[in-house]
């Protein structure tokens, strides 16, 4: 039975003006903006936002809270470093906002590396730190799920830990879903094993697929325990009336990229992950890849979702998203800049067209 699907944005959550060619005014990350955004989502048919992490960030954590106290049905996609938080401090900070927010509350696991001095973190190498994601991750799933909890792991331990409030069942939804990212081996044992929802860079259709298939492959080569992994798609959605001006303004626009040198567009990255570096890649193969997934953007420091993007008419861009979504993602997490006006142009002319 396929799932169905669900449509969310991308709130950046950074301190500079101008993320990703955004308009650069006063108050940009203002609680009152924020919240401006969050409230669009609503009204414009979105299911909710991933918000942005990193060292150098608002507390991600803390914005989310925010936005959810101040909406009815927005869902914030939370990201979170497991070096950051302890599993039991995270578990029950989680589960409170859940109980707050009715049940609104969606994680992602973020293990790519940061500052990691500079708030007192130091597992830096590989292994390392993908063994302590999965072992974060399962330790918070059965926090959720089970009471009076005992675990030794080579990275935590816990005993006697039941945390309160606990995280209401609704429906088929035990907890909030555990979203992760990463293309590496290691990352993708994790995934395989441990995550709700594997998310996935904007790649070629074939690229995609062969991820999609090596990571169901692993999952049941790993024998997981756990409802089949999910698969979502973050990506940059450039759409315009029609084709010609989609393609005009996204050539402006990247040619104005090039001017600046793709200042404000890569999130301050320190290192180039596998995922990030296929993405870079990519434009080695041509332009425009597929129907319309154009690769141009990542050689002026497009970064993450900002690498590549889906270009044309609100049309054209359905129907790459379906094919997409015939492979198998059921979660995608769309975004375009400016933030506020895209959210309601893409959610008017872009969801009723992919919810028929």
């Amino acid at each position: 039975m396929s799932l169905e699907s669900e449509y969310l944005w991308y709130i950046p959550n950074v301190v500079e003006p101008g993320h990703r060619g955004d308009a650069a005014v006063e108050g940009h990350n203002s609680l009152e903006t924020l919240t401006s955004q969050a409230k669009a989502l609503e009204e414009h048919g979105w299911k909710g936002a991933l918000i942005g992490t990193g060292w150098g960030r608002p507390d991600t954590f803390t914005v989310a809270a925010s936005l959810a106290a101040r909406t009815t049905t927005f869902e914030p996609l939370i990201a979170i470093r497991p070096g950051y938080w302890r599993p039991a401090n995270f578990a029950s900070a989680a589960a409170t906002l859940d109980h707050l927010t009715g049940g609104r509350v969606r994680i992602n696991i973020v293990s790519g590396k940061d500052n990691l001095a500079a708030y007192g973190d130091s597992e830096g190498d590989q292994a390392h730190r993908y063994g302590r994601t999965r072992e974060f991750m399962r330790l918070v799933r059965k926090l959720w799920t089970e009471e009076n909890v005992a675990f030794a792991g080579e990275h935590f331990r816990v005993d006697g830990s039941t945390v309160v409030p606990r995280i209401e069942v609704r429906g088929e939804r035990r907890h909030p879903k555990l979203y992760f990212g990463g293309a590496s081996e290691a990352a993708e044992r994790v995934a395989a094993t441990e995550a709700d929802v594997q998310l996935f860079w904007g790649e070629p259709l074939d690229g995609v697929r062969e991820r999609i298939e090596r990571l169901k492959a692993l999952s049941r080569d790993l024998d997981r325990d756990l409802p089949p992994l999910e698969f979502g798609l973050r990506i940059t959605t450039f759409i315009r009336d029609t084709t010609e001006q989609a393609w005009a303004e996204a050539e402006a626009k990247v040619a104005e990229m090039a001017k600046g040198k793709g200042a404000g567009w890569n999130d301050r990255q320190r290192t180039t992950a596998v995922g990030q570096q296929r993405l870079l890649d990519l434009h080695a193969q041509g332009e425009v890849l597929d129907d319309n997934l154009y690769t141009t953007p990542g050689k002026f420091g497009g970064g993450g979702a900002g690498t590549t993007w889906l270009v044309g008419s609100a049309e054209d861009v359905t129907r790459s998203l379906r094919k997409y979504r015939d492979l198998g993602i059921s979660q995608f997490v769309l975004s375009d800049t400016p933030y506020l006006p895209e959210i309601r142009r893409q959610g008017d002319q872009l969801l009723p067209l992919l919810r028929n």
